[in-house]
C-alpha cells in the first residue's frame, strides 16, 4: 500500500503531528487564556474542586499531546525522502534555519511541560485535594504554582512564533520573493544563533535564573496572558525583520 512507502509514512506522520500539535497548543492556550483568569475570580473552595476534577484531566492530555507532537515531528524528519532535510536545506536556505529555530522552541516547550509545569502542578493539585479533605496547606504550593505559571506563560510566548516558523518554513520562508535559496552557510548560522540566544535568555528567565520569581524586570512578560501574547507577536515581527535582513540571496 502507498501509505507504507517512505513518502506515505512521512505524510501520515505529518498529519498526526499537526493533529496532536493542535491539541497541545489548544490546551496550552486554554490554561493561559481561560483557566488561569477564571481561577483568579473563584472562591478557594471552588478553585480547589476545579483543580481536583478538571485540571488534572486536562494536564494528562496536555503532557501526552506534547510528547506525541515531538515524537511525530522527529519521525517526519527521520522518514522523509532522501535529501529533504540535507545540508542544502538546513544551512543554505531560508526555510532551514527558520524550521530549526521552531524545532528548538518546540523542544524547550516540551521540556517545560514535563520537567517544570507537570511536576509543579502535581504539588498544586495535591495541595488542593488536601485542603478539600480538611488537611493543612502545603507551604511549597504557592512557589510551585508560580514556577509552573511562569513556564506555562513562556510556552505561550514560544508557541506564537513557533507556529509561524512551522508554517512559514514551507511557505513564505521557502524561496518566497523576499528570501533566497543557495544562501551562504554563514547567513543561516547567524540567524540560527540569534534564535538560540533568544531561546536561552527567555528560557533561563522562565526558570527564575534572570529576574527571579517576582513580578519585576523581564518577568513582566508573564504577569498577564495579554503580556505573553504581545511578547509572542513581537518575536514574530522581530524574527521576520531579521530574516529580511539576513536571509537574502
Amino acid at each position: 500500500m502507498e501509505i507504507f512507502h517512505r513518502v506515505g509514512l512521512s505524510e501520515a506522520f505529518r498529519i498526526s503531528h499537526v493533529i496532536v500539535a493542535v491539541m497541545w497548543m489548544g490546551l496550552l492556550w486554554y490554561f493561559n487564556f481561560v483557566q488561569t483568569p477564571a481561577f483568579a475570580e473563584m472562591e478557594a473552595s471552588s478553585r480547589n474542586d476545579a483543580f481536583d476534577k478538571l485540571t488534572w484531566r486536562a494536564l494528562w492530555w496536555f503532557r501526552w499531546s506534547a510528547a506525541a507532537t515531538v515524537v511525530f515531528g522527529l519521525l517526519i524528519i527521520a522518514i522523509a525522502p532522501k535529501g529533504s532535510y540535507g545540508k542544502e536545506f538546513w544551512v543554505h536556505s531560508a526555510a532551514g534555519p527558520t524550521l530549526g529555530i521552531g524545532i528548538l522552541f518546540g523542544l524547550a516547550m516540551f521540556l517545560n511541560v514535563w520537567l517544570v509545569i507537570w511536576p509543579n502542578q502535581q504539588i498544586v493539585i495535591a495541595n488542593a485535594r488536601t485542603l478539600k479533605a480538611g488537611g493543612e496547606a502545603n507551604p511549597n504550593a504557592a512557589a510551585a504554582a508560580r514556577a509552573g505559571a511562569m513556564a506555562s506563560r513562556q510556552n505561550t510566548i514560544f508557541s506564537l512564533p513557533l507556529l509561524v516558523f512551522m508554517v512559514g518554513a514551507a511557505h513564505f520562508y521557502n524561496l518566497g520573493p523576499n528570501f533566497g535559496d543557495r544562501l551562504s552557510a554563514g547567513k543561516c548560522v547567524i540567524y540560527l544563533i540569534i534564535g538560540i540566544v533568544v531561546l536561552a535568555v527567555l528560557e533561563l528567565n522562565a526558570l527564575g535564573m534572570i529576574s527571579g520569581r517576582g513580578n519585576s524586570g523581564l518577568n513582566m512578560i508573564y504577569e498577564t496572558h495579554k503580556n505573553a501574547m504581545y511578547t509572542g507577536f513581537v518575536l514574530i515581527v522581530a524574527f521576520y525583520i531579521l530574516a529580511e535582513i539576513i536571509l537574502k540571496a
